[in-house]
């Protein structure tokens, strides 16, 4: 197994989509995103996602070459059209227009619709909060859940995402899927051949599984039980039915080729903290890191993720062999 720095990781991959038809800024924002993940040890949002990424592409479930639109309903609205391609692209626009809106406004929304899967949803909060703005990222995904007391999946794994500025180097960061687990490690073990633990999903009968392949075609368990059923209804309101985009139980899966588009949405908010009349926030913030990092034990949320990231940037980022054939090929 060849090992590539992060940075020819990025044009690798980039490399890969666009022999396969992407448009190149689409090819690279697509990259950075898969790459990062991976770097963060988030496997079921990088390299594990390209097969899956290409067979949509092959069939025009995405559009490679699409280009995402924007318009402005009211001053702090950013409503962006993804055009049926990568939800990558979209993000990228929001994340180059909000900061300007909440810094006008106090708070900027973009609301993205007719897009894909977004990947690590704490990445893009986290590029705001390096701006010093506190961001949350709220996505629907494909059916995977039922409602609480149900049988039949109406809501996705449906993500949200959070990040906050602080006095120190890097932003925390929070990052969760509203299922006990999100669908793409499950994913990515089907792919290795591996199980899952018992308490992830459970199959077509209701019953629990460890088979990765009979939890993709069942339900998965909600964070929380009937607590994470609520939220993901919340999330489902604000990230489809906010940004007119289908709803889960309409969306085709991001797992494979088949069906047309489907047409998620993700809701970005980024909130100026200065525009709240006072200068108090960052040492706010600072003293409840310092009441966290002062128990033996404790751990802020994300910061096994940046252990991670740094070891990637030192000894770089292992490629599966089936991803060099890609290139290769």
């Amino acid at each position: 197994m060849s090992v590539l720095s992060v940075a020819d990781a990025i044009d690798l991959v980039a490399a890969i989509f666009g022999k396969y038809g992407c448009g190149s800024d689409n090819a690279r924002s697509v990259a950075r995103a898969l790459v990062a993940a991976e770097a963060d040890g988030l496997r079921g949002h990088g390299f594990s996602r390209i097969p899956t990424y290409l067979a949509m592409v092959k069939t025009g479930k995405i559009d490679g070459k699409a280009t995402p639109r924007e318009t402005l309903p009211r001053p702090g609205v950013l409503a962006i059209d993804a055009a049926c391609g990568f939800a990558y692209p979209a993000i990228d626009l929001a994340l180059t227009q909000l900061p300007n809106i909440a810094s006008t406004q106090g708070i900027g929304v973009a609301a993205i619709n007719r897009s894909n899967h977004c990947g690590a949803a704490g990445l893009p909060c986290e590029a705001l909060a390096r701006q010093g703005l506190v961001a949350l990222l709220f996505a629907n995904t494909p059916s995977a859940m039922a409602p609480w007391g149900g049988r039949t999946p109406v809501f996705g794994t449906n993500p949200i995402a959070f990040a906050t500025p602080t006095r120190g180097e890097h932003p925390v960061v929070v990052d969760l899927a509203l299922s006990k687990v999100a669908r793409g490690p499950i994913a990515a073990a089907k792919q290795r051949g591996e199980s899952i633990p018992e308490g992830w999903a459970l199959d077509t009968d209701g019953n629990p599984t460890t088979d990765p392949a009979a939890a993709l075609a069942g339900t998965m368990i909600p964070l929380g039980d009937a607590k994470g059923a609520a939220l993901a209804f919340m999330v489902e309101i604000l990230a489809a039915c906010l940004t007119g985009s289908n709803l889960a139980f309409e969306a085709s899966s991001f797992l494979d080729g088949e069906g047309g588009p489907p047409q998620t949405g993700q809701l970005i908010l980024a909130i100026d903290p200065a525009a709240f009349g006072h200068q108090r926030f960052l040492d706010r913030v600072a003293a409840l890191v310092g009441a966290i990092d002062a128990q033996d034990g404790a751990r802020l949320p994300g910061s096994r993720r940046l252990a991670i990231r740094a070891r990637a940037a030192r000894e770089g980022l292992a490629i599966p062999p089936e991803i060099k054939a890609l290139a290769d090929n």
